[in-house]
């Protein structure tokens, strides 16, 4: 009874198999992982993965889904073009033709790319999608691979794939592999993931170039970093700023030194070399603006302050690949013509000080650029863009009246006048050779001159209370009274003298290197004396020697 019944339960099948009124398959041709939709009537319920089964002739294909009026299905890897057959136990059933294309790249875009830049393939059948992004999954996911390494897919259409090219890629050929996602022999998922491959397509992966700054004003140094440029330029090695050729003050196999021309325009950077232009990226060249300066009026060692931007940088003219190379190239500040001392120069700020022959005039800001011979070679002009910053007044300090004009030791005294100017608080070693002669236990004689801005109270540099443009406050200072010597001999009591003003500075020099020895001007107020009053009591020495005595 139980075999009637399981015959009739067959029978009922097949007859209901077979009464398959139609099958649309869709789509009907594809590479290998394609999903295809089956639709129609009469497939049956879903009983197992033995008993229904989808075979690509003879490939069976891993069923995602069945219903009886529609089975979803992968193309297996092994599958070939041929009728589809639907099988539901015995019964079997033809559900189209379907034809296994093969996946094809027909060019690269570009053929010859940085690592890291963005590779478009073109081809056909790629299929619609790269898969899941996660590569452990039982579908696996379709893959471009550049010369044995797996690229980072951004987009994946039918006909055209666009990957970034991986950072530690290398010249070889470009692959498309699409996942297999077939069933083990019983029909159940999965089988390991293999892959059907395209045509291989070469890919010329060329050394990345870094170049820094991407913006400034002519005269800036850029530099070019990379690999394979040559141990020496090439007779046809160039670099172009927006189509102008720049002078070239290095070239080595990784790395390039030019400056921007006086002529230079924004555009592409552009590397010539053996036949060969490649664009390295884009460079923007800035105008220098100045915003403000202050003060508008000083005397000499006075620190002017120069507001704007696209300054760039002071010392690059040379051929280091460092910023900073000890080479101006017609860059600085003249005040009344006279070439400023400069302190700092940043590209929003310039400080520089009045130097010790500066003239009342323009402030103007010079930057140095040049148009380089044929060769790449400097330089066939030569020029210096001026901008002007303002007008700046040199001011003598003038000593109207001080007072008292005698006093003890830490008192007050208190300077007027006009054009001090303000306090220079910024350290430096004036006298290097102090430091020199002290490490070689050479005789040093101490002196006068050890600041930009001090007051001398009978020889002798004396602690600045305050100190303004108009008033200048001081204490006595000490050493005069007690005296004081070199090797020479020793002055016993400085206590008459005079006081004296004095303001320091330098000049450039002629070559446009910094900078002559500190030169002074001195402005004496009148005579003074120090009164014996502050000093300790001798009274009080004696006494304690007394007592010492006595004990």
């Amino acid at each position: 009874m139980k075999r009637v019944r399981s015959l009739m339960s067959v029978a009922l099948g097949f007859l209901l198999f077979s009464s398959i009124a139609h099958a649309e398959m869709f789509p009907s041709d594809g590479p290998p992982g394609t999903t295809v939709t089956i639709s129609g009537e009469g497939f049956g319920e879903f009983r197992n993965t033995q008993a229904n089964r989808v075979e690509f002739q003879g490939a069976s294909a891993l069923i995602q889904s069945w219903e009886p009026d529609f089975i979803l299905v992968k193309v297996p890897l092994q599958a070939r073009s041929g009728p589809v057959m639907v099988i539901n136990g015995s019964a079997k059933r033809e559900a189209g033709i379907f034809s296994v294309t093969d996946v094809r790249i027909s060019s690269l875009n570009p053929s010859q790319a940085e690592a890291g830049s963005l590779l478009t393939i073109v081809g056909e059948h790629f299929g619609n999608t790269a898969g899941s992004r996660d590569p452990n999954t039982m579908f696996g996911v379709n893959q471009v691979i550049i010369n044995g390494i797996r690229a980072e897919v951004r987009r994946w259409r039918p006909t055209k794939i666009e990957v970034l090219i991986p950072a530690n890629a290398k010249t070889g050929d470009v692959e498309v592999r699409l996942a297999s996602s077939d069933p083990l022999p019983d029909g159940s998922c999965c089988a390991p993931v293999e892959y059907a491959v395209s045509n291989a397509v070469h890919l010329t992966v060329i050394p990345p170039i870094a170049f820094d700054p991407t913006e400034g004003p002519i005269g800036s140094k850029v530099v070019l970093s990379g690999q394979g440029f040559g141990e020496s330029r090439p007779e046809d090695g160039r670099i172009f700023f927006g189509g102008k050729p720049a002078i070239i003050a290095q070239w080595s196999d990784r790395t390039i030194v030019a400056h921007v021309p006086l002529n230079a325009q924004s555009g592409f950077l552009m590397l010539q070399r053996e036949g060969k232009e490649r664009e390295i990226g884009t460079f923007t060249v800035l105008d220098s603006q100045v915003s403000g300066m202050n003060p508008a009026q000083g005397p000499i060692g006075t620190l002017v302050t120069i507001k704007g931007k696209n300054f760039g940088l002071y010392s690059e003219a040379g051929s280091t690949a460092y910023a900073f190379d000890f080479l101006s190239g017609g860059n600085g500040v003249e005040i009344g013509g006279v070439p400023a001392v400069i302190h700092r120069w940043l590209d929003e700020q310039i400080d520089v000080w009045v130097p010790y022959s500066a003239k009342s005039g323009p402030v103007i800001v010079k930057r140095g650029g040049a148009i380089p011979k044929t060769d790449g070679t400097c330089c066939e002009q030569q020029e210096i863009v001026t901008l002007k910053a303002g007008t700046f007044t040199v001011v003598q300090p003038e000593i109207h009246s001080y007072s008292p004009k005698e006093a003890g030791l830490d008192e007050v005294v208190t300077i007027t006048g006009k054009g001090f100017g303000e306090f220079l608080k910024i350290s430096e070693a004036t006298r290097l050779s102090l430091n020199q002669y002290a490490h070689d236990w050479k005789i040093y004689e101490l002196g006068q001159d050890v600041s930009r801005s001090e007051v001398l109270v009978n020889g002798v540099a004396t602690h600045i209370e305050t100190w303004t443009d108009t008033e200048i406050t001081i204490r006595v200072p000490r050493r005069p009274s007690y005296g004081f010597g070199n090797p020479k001999g020793f002055e016993a009591d400085l206590s008459k003298g005079e006081l004296i003003l004095k303001r320091g500075s330098w000049d450039m020099l002629d070559s446009g290197e910094c900078c002559t020895p500190k030169k002074y001007i001195s402005i004496v107020a009148g005579p003074f004396t120090i009164l014996q009053r502050g000093l300790p009591n001798k009274g009080y020495w004696n006494e304690k020697n007394g007592e010492r005595s006595n004990d």
